[in-house]
């Protein structure tokens, strides 16, 4: 592997980080909140490191798909450690492992957090904690190569690295050109929520950081009680439409601004996904009529649908406690957490296509065993899916469930009970943010341990990163020759 490129690239993602920091100054000084200093300190601390990097490195080749994984895997990295700078500096978070886990949570777009007072965060920290989500949801590569011309060589390697979903679509032969139009629609869903969100009485800011954190599927809240404080039917509404839109993938919604309805609506996994949510609303409001959780149909419609849409995309947003719920509709929730959202989408989780895949490749071995002559093709839509893609479909749950299984096992050691632990391993590793027990809807992770902390700092990257593309680095073949 060419560490001198890789660390090149570092240093340039660094120094753009550096720019996004300065972002969050306009509103430390509308709002007089004294944080102006530590952004300007943390943005000069990242440029100066960015720059050594940058300046210093220098390399000829080309970038091959092994610095691709490198780059991504410890851009990430990078981008939680120096964007936990404002915390630090500001005193608003002053443990660094605390504040590494905000910011983790911001970029991956998991939306747990270790606040137990959000709205005592000055204003432009709240920003810049909702845009770590903004930034981190369609993929701070994908930003970096629709801006920085200089990170355009070999540019395919990191988008097919970093896009969520079993393979990366590409619109136009440039990745560049690509990259531009996947974040013109991101833009655009995020203009059109903000501007719905204030006709329905919120503050510019407010929506705003709100619109980002819905497109982002992130869940970072402005408010302590997270949507529920807005206590108002329109706003859920529209946060709903918005976080099943960001579930959905982003190449259809394309395809949909240009008039290609029929591709939009005849994709069979937007299909699936709509079935998903549809279904699973139905079951939870049965389950919370039956046993008087709400008396009214338009409640339990309403806060049935928003816990569900925000728990199936990986948003997390919360207008209710679903732990009061029935533990069968809490046992539901549990499985919409390991499902996610679609491929190409913000959200995290195994991914609706991979679910679709799996139940399809098991209906084809089940008529095999029926008629062992017979040929029969898993297909997604018209098209037959190759072996590869099945066989990595086939990798990547059973690596899925075995991380699972050791993070939880690993919190456990740390000293959490068993429904909390493993609530936390799916919430992070999906990129979820709230999950049962002690870091429900309404509680938040300040209590865990810090080796439990660090465990679920990984768990995070590593589901934002689908797996693959972080533990690639781990072996001894990846790093020789």
């Amino acid at each position: 592997m060419n560490l001198i490129l890789t660390l090149r690239i570092l240093g340039a993602l660094l120094i753009y980080l550096a720019g996004t920091l300065l972002t969050a100054l306009p509103f430390s000084l509308y709002y007089q909140d004294g944080a102006a200093v530590s952004f300007l300190l943390s943005a000069l601390t990242t440029a100066s490191c960015g720059g050594v990097l940058f300046f210093f490195c220098r390399s000829r080749k080309e970038l091959s798909l092994r610095e691709g994984f490198a780059v991504v895997s410890f851009g990430w990295a990078l981008f939680a450690l120096f964007g936990a700078l404002p915390y630090i500096y500001s005193g608003a978070i002053p443990s660094p492992l605390d504040a590494v886990f905000e910011t983790m949570s911001g970029f991956t777009t998991t939306g747990s957090t270790i606040l137990t007072n959000i709205e005592a965060l000055p204003k432009s920290l709240l920003f810049w904690r909702a845009l770590t989500h903004w930034l981190g949801g369609m993929g701070i590569i994908v930003l970096s190569l629709a801006i920085l011309p200089m990170l355009g060589v070999g540019g395919m390697q990191l988008f097919k690295a970093e896009v969520p979903g079993p393979t990366a679509d590409r619109l136009k032969p440039r990745i560049q050109d690509t990259a531009k139009l996947l974040w013109g629609v991101y833009l655009l869903l995020t203009a059109l929520e903000t501007l719905l969100l204030m006709l329905g009485g919120m503050s510019f800011f407010d929506a705003l950081c709100h619109s980002f954190a819905t497109l982002a599927t992130g869940g970072f809240s402005t408010r302590n009680a997270s949507v529920a404080a807005y206590n108002s039917a329109y706003i859920d509404w529209v946060i709903v439409l918005f976080m099943f839109l960001a579930g959905v993938n982003f190449t259809l919604h394309l395809q949909a601004l240009r008039g290609k309805l029929n591709t939009f609506f005849s994709n069979e996994e937007l299909r699936f996904y709509s079935w998903i949510t549809f279904g699973a609303i139905g079951l939870v409001m049965i389950f919370n009529l039956t046993s008087g959780t709400y008396t009214q149909l338009t409640d339990n419609l309403r806060y049935s649908s928003f816990q569900v849409v925000s728990i199936l995309t990986t948003t997390g947003f919360g207008t209710a406690d679903y732990e009061l719920w029935p533990v069968i509709a809490q046992y539901l929730i549990i499985i919409l957490m390991f499902i996610g959202g679609c491929a190409g989408s913000t959200g995290g989780g195994i991914k609706v296509a991979r679910v679709l895949l799996l139940l399809k490749h098991a209906q084809v071995q089940i008529f095999r065993l029926i008629h062992p002559r017979a040929v029969r093709l898993v297909k997604l839509g018209k098209r037959p899916v190759d072996n590869e893609v099945l066989a990595g479909v086939l990798g990547f749950f059973a690596l899925y469930i075995g991380v699972f299984i050791i993070a939880s096992l690993l919190l456990a050691a740390s000293g959490m009970d068993l429904i909390s632990g493993g609530a936390a391993a799916v919430a992070c590793l999906s990129n979820i943010g709230p999950g049962l027990g002690s870091i429900g809807p309404v509680d938040n992770f300040a209590h865990v341990p810090a080796f439990g902390k660090t465990v679920l700092i990984i768990c995070m990257l590593m589901g934002r990163l689908e797996l693959f593309t972080v533990l690639v680095l781990f072996f001894p073949s990846f790093w020789r020759k």
